[in-house]
């Protein structure tokens, strides 16, 4: 390929590029939609689209851990997986670009193996689509002739599909975004039968029930997110940290059992969360207490044994005075 070829650009107005993409959207470098194209507007009819932060009118369901555009760009710009907030049952795949210039992104959705559903929710037509997809044209084939070996072949792919997203979501706490209690338990148990030491950290929220009872249920639930982005930038690939109860997490750490690192990294997280967090022009104030153990400090670990520990442990930083941590031993 030439030069000339490899460098060309093709603009496209807004017109032009609903025709081709009547799913897109444009945002700005720090993810407010500039533009839609119209299918996706007809999907969200009545919420507020233009103007809004893509993860107030998108979540994430894949990469993991991502929150905003920005997050989907950095971890996996070419493939990712949203739900609408307002039509969470209805899923979304699609590929994005970052456009050369002034930062914006380009993102282009379609509905994958939810087309069936999103046809007969949102009532689409042949209109809806671009006019080089066939998206109609392979329903009707569907409903047809469901005897087809590509029907067959398709309908495998979406229950695969279906059933690789029932397991993330089965582990997967929705407002955090990290890991349930199920996840956490799992993963205690795989480490104690593989004997691969690791370090525990059970936190709990200091003056969380304040929040909740003075800002409201809004408040504390922002509260929490922002808790799950902290424990996910505190953690590494291959810990874990999940919520397993209203306003408990744990942090599970392989490999990390020198108690000096696992004090600083308790004590990095609580500063963290000591940090105010504002919230529709009102502040937030929380602080942690956390309760931390070691899978060496028992000659048979045992996930429900250490999880008690690190309540002991828990109990005892908040009985001395809170937003501190305390660790404990075989007996503690």
């Amino acid at each position: 390929m030439s030069a000339a070829f490899a460098k060309a650009h093709v603009p496209l107005g807004v017109e032009a590029l609903a025709r081709f993409m009547p799913m897109h959207l444009v945002l700005d470098a720090a993810g407010q939609i500039l533009a839609a194209g119209p299918t996706l507007l007809r999907v969200l009819d009545g919420q507020p689209v233009l103007g809004a932060q893509f993860e107030s009118v998108f979540e994430v369901r894949s990469p993991g851990g991502a929150i905003t555009v920005g997050d989907v760009m950095d971890r996996a710009a070419h493939r990712f997986r949203l739900t609408l907030r307002n039509r969470a049952r209805v899923g979304l795949r699609g590929v994005g670009q970052r456009l050369p210039g002034d930062g914006r992104i380009l993102l282009n959705l379609s509905f994958g193996i939810d087309l069936i559903a999103a046809v007969g929710e949102f009532g689409l037509t042949d209109g809806d689509f671009a006019a080089t997809d066939l998206a109609m044209e392979l329903l009707f084939m569907a409903e047809a002739n469901a005897s087809v070996t590509r029907e067959l072949r398709g309908l495998n792919l979406r229950l695969e599909g279906a059933r690789v997203a029932a397991e993330e979501e089965a582990l997967t706490d929705p407002l955090t975004g990290l890991r349930n209690r199920r996840a956490a338990d799992l993963w205690l148990e795989r480490l104690c039968a593989a004997g691969t030491p690791f370090g525990l950290l059970n936190l709990d929220l200091d003056y969380f029930k304040q929040v909740n009872d003075s800002l409201g249920h809004p408040a504390g639930d922002f509260v929490l997110e922002t808790v799950g982005r902290i424990l996910r930038a505190q953690s590494r690939a291959e810990d874990c940290a999940a919520r397993i109860g209203g306003d408990e997490f744990v942090v599970i750490l392989p490999g990390r059992t020198d108690p000096g690192i696992l004090a600083s990294i308790a004590r990095r997280i609580i500063g963290q969360l000591q940090k105010p967090i504002p919230f529709e022009g009102k502040i937030c104030r929380i602080s942690a207490s956390v309760g931390i153990v070691r899978s060496v400090d028992f000659a048979r670990p045992d996930a429900a044994e250490l999880l008690a520990a690190a309540d002991r442990a828990l109990y005892g930083a908040k009985h001395a005075g809170r937003g501190r941590a305390l660790q404990l031993g075989v007996g503690g």
